[in-house]
C-alpha cells in the first residue's frame, strides 16, 4: 500500500505458513557455553575446566531428577525405594529358587578355594624337605576331584541363574504390562510418544539385561568375594590385613558413586526420550517439514537434543572412570602389601611359604569376582534407572475409583459438563445432553469447537471437570472398565491392528465369539469380502512381519471389533475417516441397519451422517448453539444451515 506519490509501497499481504515458519529462529542450544571444553590453556587450567562442568553436570543431573519425580506433564519417574519393593516382591516369591541359587554358588566357590590351600600345602611340603612322591598322586587327584566339583556345581549354578533371571524378567515384564493398560488414557496421551517409546522399549530392555545377567552375576561375584575374603582369614589373619588397605577406598568410592549415578542415568534415560520424540515428530510429519521447507530447522533440534544427551552420558561416564580409578589402586595395592608383609612374617616365623603361597593366590582371586561385583553394580544403576522409569508409569494417579452402582437401564446423560486440558482452559462450557435409547444424534461444528472432547466425556475417557455423565443413573467413571466398555464404546479415527489372526483381532472384547459372529461383525463394515480373499481368511496372521492392511481396512476391523463388543451406546469420532466418501456412505449405512436399537453418538465433518441422523447438536466454542433434526435446523436457518449450505455447494 502507498500514501502519495514517491511513498515507499508497503506489502501488507499476511504470510503463509512456510513464511511464518521460515522467519521463525531456530531455537537456541540447551547445552549452555560453560560445558564446551576450552580449546588452549595449561594442563591445570583444563583439569579445573573440567571438574566446573562436572559440578554443572552434576547440578544439572540433580534438578532433572527432582523434577522428573512430579512433572507437570508426561510420565514420573519412580523412587529408588520403589524399585527395592519391587524386586523384593518377584524375589520373596521365589525363595526356593533363591535360595538354590545361593546355595550352588556358594558351593561352587567353596571347591574353588580348595585348590591354592592344597597348593600351600604342597609348598609347605617340599619346603619342610619331606617326599612328594608319597603324596603327589594323591594331591593331583584331590585337585581333579575339586575341579570336576567345582565345574558341576558352577554349571548348575549357571543354569540357576539362567532359570531365575528369565522367571524374574516374565514376571517384570508382565507387571510393567498391566501397568501401563491400567492407566489413564488422558494422562498417557499427555505424554510425549517419545517418552512412551523409550520406556517401553530402551528401559524394558536394559531392564531385561539388569535381571537377566547383572542381578544374578552380581549375587554370584558377592558370594565369591565373601568366602575368598573368609578363605584368607582362615589361611592367615596376618596376611589378610591388606584388604583393609582398600576396604576403605572401596566402601568410600563406591558410596560416592552410588548416591550419584542414579540421578545421572535418570537424566541419561531423559534424554533419550526427548531424542525419540524429536525423531518420531519429524517421521510423522515429513511431509509437512518438507511442505514448509523445516528441514534445517527439525535438523538443528535433533542435533541440540543429541548434544544434550551426550552431556548426560559424560557426566554418567566420569562417574564410572572416577570409580575404576580407585578401584585399581584398591585392586593392585593389596598383592604388594601381602608379598611384602608376606616377607616379614617368614623372616619372624609367623606365617608359612605356603600360606604365603596361599594367600597370594587369594588376593589375587579375589580381584576377579570384586571387579565383577563392582562392574555389575554398574549395569545395575543403569537397570535401577530404567526400572524407575517403568514403575514412574505405576506412580500416575488414576483418574476414576469404580464404585459399586451398576446401571439401571441404558440412557446416557450429561449435564452442566466443563472441561479444561490446561487449568484454567475451558474447552466446554456447561453442557447439557440427553441421549434416548436407540437414537443416532449427530456432533457437528467448526474444528476446535469441542465435539471430540464431548465425546470422551460420554464414553467415559475423561472425567468432567464439573458436572457428570451417567449412563443408567451411574456415573461413568465410577464403573469399572471392562463393565463400562460393555454400556458405551468410543471408535476413534486412531486404530491398531495386533500381531495376530484376523480373528485374534475381532475378538479382543469377547473372546468366546464364534467365527459366525465374526464373519457377520466383518459383513456389517463391508470387510468380508477382502477378508475372505485372504491367504487363509480369519486365520490369516496381521501385524508386524505379517499381512499389512490399508488404513481403511485396519479401520474396518476396529468396527468390526466394536460390532462383536456389542455395547448399547457407540460413540463414533470420525470412525470412518481413512474410507473414501461413496465406501463410508455404504459402510455407515449398513451399520445403521446393524446397530438398530443401540444409540449412536457420531461426531464427523462429513454432514451425510448429520443428514440422517434423528437429532443434530452443533457445537459452537464448546457450547451446544443448536440441537435439533436435520429439517429443523435447516429451516431456523442459523450456524446449521450455514454449514450445511457450505457442504452442499
Amino acid at each position: 500500500m502507498s500514501s502519495g506519490p514517491g511513498a515507499m509501497a508497503v506489502d501488507t499481504r499476511l504470510p503463509g505458513s512456510a513464511e511464518t515458519w521460515s522467519a521463525e529462529p531456530v531455537p537456541a542450544s540447551r547445552v549452555p557455553a560453560e560445558l564446551r571444553p576450552p580449546t588452549q590453556g595449561s594442563v591445570p587450567a583444563r583439569l579445573a575446566a573440567w571438574r566446573r562442568r562436572h559440578l554443572l553436570r552434576e547440578q544439572r543431573a540433580r534438578d532433572y531428577y527432582s523434577s522428573s519425580r512430579t512433572p507437570e506433564r508426561g510420565l514420573p519417574v519412580a523412587g529408588s525405594g520403589a524399585v527395592a519393593t519391587f524386586v523384593g516382591g518377584l524375589i520373596a516369591t521365589r525363595k526356593k529358587l533363591i535360595t538354590a541359587l545361593l546355595l550352588l554358588n556358594a558351593l561352587a566357590a567353596v571347591a574353588g578355594l580348595v585348590v591354592p590351600r592344597i597348593l600351600g600345602s604342597l609348598v609347605d611340603l617340599a619346603t619342610s624337605g619331606g617326599s612328594l612322591a608319597d603324596t603327589l598322586n594323591g594331591l593331583t587327584l584331590a585337585v581333579a576331584a575339586v575341579v570336576v566339583t567345582q565345574a558341576l556345581l558352577t554349571f548348575l549354578a549357571r543354569w540357576t541363574s539362567s532359570v531365575f533371571g528369565q522367571d524374574l524378567l516374565a514376571a517384570a515384564r508382565e507387571y510393567i504390562v498391566r501397568t501401563v493398560l491400567s492407566l489413564p488414557l488422558g494422562r498417557v496421551e499427555s505424554a510425549s510418544s517419545g517418552d512412551l517409546v523409550t520406556r517401553v522399549t530402551r528401559d524394558v530392555g536394559t531392564m531385561s539385561e539388569s535381571v537377566r545377567y547383572a542381578l544374578p552375576e552380581a549375587v554370584i561375584a558377592a558370594v565369591t568375594t565373601v568366602l575368598t575374603v573368609l578363605a584368607m582369614i582362615l589361611n592367615s589373619p596376618l596376611l589378610a590385613l591388606p584388604l583393609l588397605v582398600s576396604a576403605p577406598l572401596l566402601v568410600v568410592s563406591v558410596r560416592r558413586y552410588l548416591k550419584r549415578a542414579p540421578q545421572g542415568y535418570i537424566t541419561e534415560g531423559g534424554s533419550y526420550s526427548t531424542i525419540n520424540t524429536t525423531l518420531t515428530e519429524t517421521v510423522e510429519g515429513a511431509r509437512t517439514v518438507e511442505a514448509l521447507n523445516l528441514q534445517q530447522r527439525r535438523i538443528a533440534i535433533g542435533d541440540d537434543d543429541i548434544e544434550l544427551s551426550a552431556q548426560a552420558e559424560r557426566y554418567t561416564m566420569s562417574l564410572r572412570n572416577l570409580l575404576f580409578g580407585v578401584l585399581d589402586f584398591a585392586y593392585n595395592s593389596p598383592l604388594v602389601l601381602t608379598l611384602l608383609l608376606g616377607g616379614i612374617g617368614y623372616a619372624e616365623g609367623w606365617v608359612t611359604l605356603g600360606q604365603i603361597t596361599a594367600a597370594t593366590i587369594y588376593i589375587q582371586a579375589v580381584v576377579e569376582p570384586l571387579d565383577r561385583l563392582i562392574a555389575n553394580v554398574d549395569r545395575l544403576q543403569v537397570g535401577i534407572a530404567s526400572t524407575t522409569r517403568l514403575l514412574g508409569i505405576a506412580a500416575v494417579p488414576q483418574d476414576r475409583q469404580p464404585g459399586d452402582g451398576r446401571p439401571d437401564g441404558v440412557n446416557l446423560e450429561g449435564r452442566d459438563l466443563r472441561f479444561a486440558y490446561r487449568e484454567g482452559h475451558d474447552v466446554l462450557h456447561g453442557v447439557d445432553l440427553t441421549l434416548q435409547p436407540g437414537e443416532r444424534l449427530a456432533i457437528v461444528g467448526p474444528s476446535g469447537s469441542g465435539k471430540s472432547t464431548l465425546g470422551r466425556l460420554l464414553s467415559g475417557i475423561n472425567p468432567p471437570r464439573t458436572g457428570s455423565v451417567t449412563v443408567g443413573g451411574v456415573e461413568v467413571t465410577e464403573l469399572p472398565l471392562d463393565l463400562l466398555r460393555t454400556q458405551v464404546a468410543l471408535v476413534t479415527q486412531e486404530h491398531h491392528v495386533f500381531v495376530g489372526t484376523v480373528r485374534d483381532n475381532i475378538v479382543l472384547a469377547r473372546e468366546s465369539s464364534a467365527d459366525e459372529t465374526v464373519v457377520a461383525a466383518l459383513q456389517a463394515v463391508d470387510a468380508w469380502e477382502w477378508v475372505s480373499r485372504l491367504p487363509n481368511g480369519l486365520d490369516t496372521l496381521l501385524g508386524s512381519g505379517n499381512t499389512s492392511l490399508t488404513p481403511a481396512q485396519a479401520q474396518q476391523v476396529a468396527l468390526a471389533r466394536l460390532v462383536v463388543a456389542d455395547p448399547h451406546t457407540l460413540v463414533l469420532d470420525e470412525a470412518t475417516s481413512l474410507i473414501d466418501p461413496r465406501t463410508a456412505r455404504h459402510l455407515e449405512g449398513s451399520m445403521a441397519a446393524l446397530l438398530e436399537g443401540r444409540a449412536v453418538v457420531a461426531i464427523a465433518h462429513r454432514l451425510h451422517t448429520a443428514h440422517d441422523a434423528d437429532r443434530i447438536a452443533v457445537v459452537i466454542d464448546g457450547r451446544i448453539a443448536e440441537l435439533g433434526s436435520h429439517d429443523e435446523l435447516v429451516a431456523a436457518d442459523g450456524e446449521y444451515a450455514s454449514l450445511w449450505r457450505a457442504w452442499t455447494s
